[in-house]
């Protein structure tokens, strides 16, 4: 299911999306909303947010490798890091699309607000598309805290971070 909130673009603009987040680490949740963003898009920047006051589980190199070597067959997506505001980092890529994916009601709610304050922001326009069955339970902090609990996580996350 998609769930779309945006205006078609001029027919000369690369379809190209920012999907951002601190993927620590990526789950089969992200790669979910991902593969299934591919044939929307000529182009997915995954975009890793860096906050210093953010405690991390796994080092800034080690997500971007497991976001890479993911990817590595991919050739439409690429993985970068960026600081401050998303909206303006869009701009920097050229990025009309912010893609961002929904778990819950809860999910939706939050992330509308941050749609609607990004379109007012810059005009860049979210793009949403809903978990796929099976895989809403999966979540980033989820998988840190089975981590840190010696459980198994290894059905949440791609084989690059199973390793």
């Amino acid at each position: 299911m998609i769930f779309i909130l945006f205006k078609k673009p001029e027919k000369d603009i690369m379809k190209k999306a920012v999907f951002p987040g601190s993927f620590d680490p990526i789950t089969l949740g992200h790669t979910d909303i991902i593969d299934r963003a591919l044939p929307l898009f000529d182009e997915i920047i995954l975009a890793i947010g860096i906050n210093a006051d953010k405690k991390y589980m796994f080092s800034l190199e080690d997500r971007v490798r497991f976001l890479e070597e993911t990817y590595k067959n991919e050739s439409r997506i690429k993985v970068t890091t960026y600081n401050g505001l998303t909206v303006d980092f869009c701009k920097e890529q050229d990025a009309p699309f912010i893609l961002r994916g929904l778990r819950s009601g809860t999910d939706l709610d939050y992330e509308k607000a941050i749609g609607q304050t990004n379109f007012k922001l810059s005009g860049i326009e979210s793009v949403f598309l809903i978990t796929s069955s099976g895989k809403s339970h999966i979540s980033s902090s989820i998988v840190r805290d089975v981590i840190r609990n010696g459980g198994d996580y290894t059905f949440m996350v791609p084989d690059v971070v199973r390793k």
